[in-house]
């Protein structure tokens, strides 16, 4: 069962369990999918669909963070619980040492010298590692792989 129909599924049991809350985030869920699909003309497949979750999943941080520092403790608990609902269609994510693990493996295979070469190494990595660790983690790695 492909990714997109398990969160069917999901939504599915969602309504039967009159579950409001995790209905909601799954509705938000596929409707990002489906503006994905229309708006590139393409039926997304696992890592696309991975790559619209990934994104939702840095919003809704970004929001949480927002709303705390706001005084806004209620919305960043909502906010907090599509968190939840979303990170559990992610794959197991990598270690910090994985990451970096792979980010020299790939420097060494592309043959990169410096800083310079980071939009090579970055391109590698994000084809490599998508959905599979968070691109802020590895760009950190990145970077500290080119500095040394």
């Amino acid at each position: 069962m492909s990714l997109k129909e398990q969160i069917t599924e999901d939504m599915k049991a969602a309504m039967r369990a009159k579950d409001m809350e995790r209905l909601g985030t799954i509705r938000l869920l596929t409707a990002a999918m489906k503006q994905k699909e229309v708006d590139e003309r393409i039926e997304l497949d696992d890592a696309a669909v991975i790559a619209v979750i990934d994104k939702m999943v840095k919003q809704r941080k970004d929001s949480i963070t927002a709303f705390e520092q706001g005084g806004r403790a209620d919305l960043a608990a909502k906010e907090a619980a599509e968190l939840t609902v979303l990170q559990a269609y992610l794959p197991a994510r990598l270690s910090a040492e994985e990451v970096a693990a792979e980010v020299k493996a790939i420097v060494a295979e592309i043959g990169a010298k410096g800083p310079g070469d980071m939009g090579k190494v970055m391109g590698a990595v994000k084809a490599r590692l998508a959905g599979k660790a968070d691109m802020g983690q590895v760009s950190a790695a990145v970077k500290a792989a080119l500095a040394g």
